[in-house]
């Protein structure tokens, strides 16, 4: 039985169509998460595939709508499980500890959107129950983030004119820094996912 498992939170359509996603720092993410999956299977890994919803408000995360969905690129196979959250970590809503407890799982892989948010939520609490947590800081994307007093309908333009806003590279920057060395080990996606050379 596996006992490590790649977890893929949140990486869904919900993101891409807002406004703020053409300031996110890895577009690509799908491309990388699947190097991670890739990697993940054939090391005999499981994959866990995690999505945010939220039920009945009528945003780009409420299941009711066409864009509670992986983007575009990801495809989970056969017997990887599926599953939904409503809280910002992957534990709390889930029954994600029971998977990986009946899959003999010590070890999880953190990527997915956001960084700083629901990954790095995740992964704390990943290391708080007892689980060896490596967190790919590369296979993780996310958005400039704005200052707490900035209202919440307050334009990308305006956003982004703030010199309290947190660059993308700040806040990665940051989630390392806490994640380190407490609740998990940062590495690379060559790290985890070495690069195959052509032969």
């Amino acid at each position: 039985m596996p006992q490590t498992a790649l977890l893929v939170i949140d990486v869904q359509e919900s993101f891409r169509v807002r406004e703020n996603w053409s300031v996110v720092d890895h577009p690509d993410i799908a491309d990388r998460v699947n190097r991670l999956v890739h990697a993940a299977r054939a090391n005999g890994d499981l994959v866990i595939w995690v999505l945010h919803t939220e039920p009945g408000t009528g945003t780009v995360f409420d299941p009711a709508g066409p864009h509670v969905r992986l983007i575009e690129g990801l495809e989970p196979a056969e017997g990887e499980p599926v599953i939904s959250k409503t809280a910002h970590n992957a534990f709390t809503t889930t029954n994600l500890q029971q998977i990986l407890t009946e899959n003999g799982v010590r070890e999880v892989v953190v990527s997915g959107i956001r960084t700083e948010q629901c990954c790095e939520t995740t992964a704390r609490v990943a290391s708080d129950l007892g689980y060896g947590v490596t967190f790919v800081t590369e296979a993780t994307a996310t958005m400039p983030l704005p200052h707490w007093t900035m209202p919440a309908d307050a334009s990308l333009a305006d956003v982004l004119a703030d010199p309290r806003t947190l660059s993308t590279e700040t806040i990665a920057e940051r989630t390392e820094y806490v994640l380190a060395g407490r609740f998990a080990t940062i590495r690379t996606l060559d790290e985890v996912a070495p690069p195959v050379l052509a032969s």
